[in-house]
């Protein structure tokens, strides 16, 4: 140790914490105190923990030795390079943090959502150069578009590292103006300002009360009905919902886009004695006449349901019922096949149609069977 006054510093570098541009070339110095007893000559210097050469040093005088430093390149972390000034046998006497990087460049890809017309939050995507090297700092912004005072977002990553979220005092029927700003240690970007109405972009819980049941004995159909979203009960809003469905051993979900605003389905084509997990999700649109498509919600938990297994024994033994039964399905499926080639989906007129052919064909089979019971 050396013998120093308690308000002394072993060394001072200059500049401290310096701010540069990739590409800038830095010149410091390191001055040790009087107390030290130090020359220039004792002196070398370490940058992120690597020893600079000596032929980048000039003393400037006894107790002073500089470094030039040449096409800096951008910082390898957000808190800065290290540059310390050693004593020859490796004690640190000064250090200085370098931020190195490029200012930011505008946030870009704002998009907003509002759930249950409670709330609003906001993403965005940063610019692709300088967030890397130097720290960026985002402020989402909004106000009333003809009237009021600018306001600042509060609650940040909310919905992933680029969001926040404004839980509250949102006025309706208004369209907000909205942008973000990005700020680091070399200048500002600020976003193009974004329009919107809260009752635009508004999304809700998913559908509760999903219920997935068998329709009968039909072993390539399952029934779905659920409930609209509560949280909009007392709204004037319209609905759509889609449905997903997998097969239990299988990661691949297939769509039924075309349910519309009803709160009940039967998806048909299924396999027999096959486990199946369904999930719904709406839309709300048209909320107070609103013009905008709406924002589909979260997909509703995965309901789990199986379909009856094809092969089913008889309560009795008799082979020429077994063989009806069997006339019968294939028939069913002959029908269904025709149905799904001119109707799609869950279309009200395709299984009201198909439920009318069904008893048809029941009443068919019985009077045929009476005939045949005659002598």
């Amino acid at each position: 140790p050396f013998p120093l006054s308690p308000a002394a510093d072993p060394a001072v570098i200059s500049p401290q914490d310096p701010t540069l541009l990739i590409g800038s070339s830095l010149t410091a110095t390191c001055t040790v105190s009087a107390d030290l007893r130090l020359r220039a000559q004792d002196l070398y210097w370490t940058l992120n923990g690597r020893r600079l050469p000596a032929s980048s040093y000039t003393a400037l005088g006894p107790t002073t030795l500089s470094v030039a430093l040449a096409r800096l390149n951008g910082s390898r972390q957000q808190s800065g390079d290290n540059l310390v000034c050693h004593s020859r046998d490796g004690g640190i006497l000064a250090g200085s943090c370098l931020y190195v990087g490029l200012p930011p460049e505008k946030p870009v890809n704002i998009s907003c959502w509002s759930k249950n017309m409670k709330d609003l939050t906001c993403t965005w995507a940063p610019g692709t150069e300088g967030e890397t090297f130097l720290h960026t700092n985002y402020t989402l912004k909004y106000k009333l578009r003809w009237y009021g005072r600018d306001n600042t977002c509060q609650e940040y990553h909310t919905a992933g590292p680029y969001s926040c979220h404004i839980p509250k005092d949102l006025a309706l029927f208004t369209p907000y103006e909205i942008w973000v700003e990005a700020s680091n240690r070399l200048g500002v970007a600020v976003s193009d300002v974004v329009m919107l109405d809260i009752l635009d972009v508004v999304t809700t819980d998913p559908p509760s009360d999903v219920h997935v049941s068998r329709v009968g004995d039909l072993e390539d159909q399952l029934s779905v009905r659920w409930s609209s979203p509560p949280a909009l009960k007392d709204f004037l809003f319209q609905a759509k919902y889609q449905i997903q469905y997998r097969v239990e051993d299988s990661s691949e979900w297939k769509v039924v886009d075309d349910v519309g605003n009803q709160t009940s389905c039967r998806l048909a084509g299924l396999r027999p004695g096959t486990v199946y997990f369904v999930q719904v999700r709406c839309n709300p649109f048209g909320i107070y006449g609103s013009k905008k498509a709406g924002i589909w919600s979260d997909w509703s938990n995965p309901t789990a349901a199986s379909t009856p297994r094809s092969e089913r024994t008889a309560g009795g033994c008799d082979p020429k019922g077994g063989e009806q039964n069997t006339t019968l399905r294939r028939e069913l499926k002959q029908f269904f096949g025709w149905v799904k080639k001119h109707s799609y989906g869950c279309s009200n007129l395709s299984i009201k149609l198909y439920d009318q052919w069904r008893v048809w064909l029941q009443k068919s089979h019985k009077t045929r069977n009476q005939v045949g019971k005659e002598p």
